[in-house]
This record gives C-alpha cells, structure tokens and sequence, in this order.
C-alpha cells in the first residue's frame, strides 16, 4: 500500500492512545514524530505509525505474552 498522510483522529482510532499519550511518547523519543503539512497542520505516514504498532506487537510478544488467536462463533 502507497504511504499516506494520517492526520491525528485516525492515528488514535488506529493506536489506542490518547493524544496527551501521544505526545508524551513523541517527547520521549517512543512514538513517531508528526511531520508540518501546512501552517497549522501535521500528519504522520501511515509507514511510520505501522512499523511502531509492529514493534509493539514485536515487544508484547518477547515479553512473554502469547500471540492472541481468533476463535470462530462455534467454539
């Protein structure tokens, strides 16, 4: 998929994080930095927040969580 601007609503929806959250984390060098489109405006790549959900899921998964699993409606 081609990269693409995400403005912040959508990267809370994709995230879970509160925006506070997101820019603590951006301060703190943990979350994808947003880049100036315009004035008053800033978006991220869709590339950078998917490679910092990755690396999260990479990080749960170490840590000793077990991947999650779908179960069907039948189970």
């Amino acid at each position: 998929m081609p990269d693409k601007f995400i403005r912040l609503p959508e990267v809370i929806a994709i995230t879970a994080r509160s925006k506070p959250t997101i820019y603590v984390d951006i301060k703190k060098g943990k979350f994808p930095a947003p880049i100036n489109i315009g004035e008053r405006a800033v978006a991220w790549l869709s590339s950078d927040i998917e490679k910092w959900i990755a690396q999260r899921v990479a990080q749960g998964w170490k840590s000793g969580q077990e991947k999650p699993t779908l179960k069907s409606r039948n189970e």
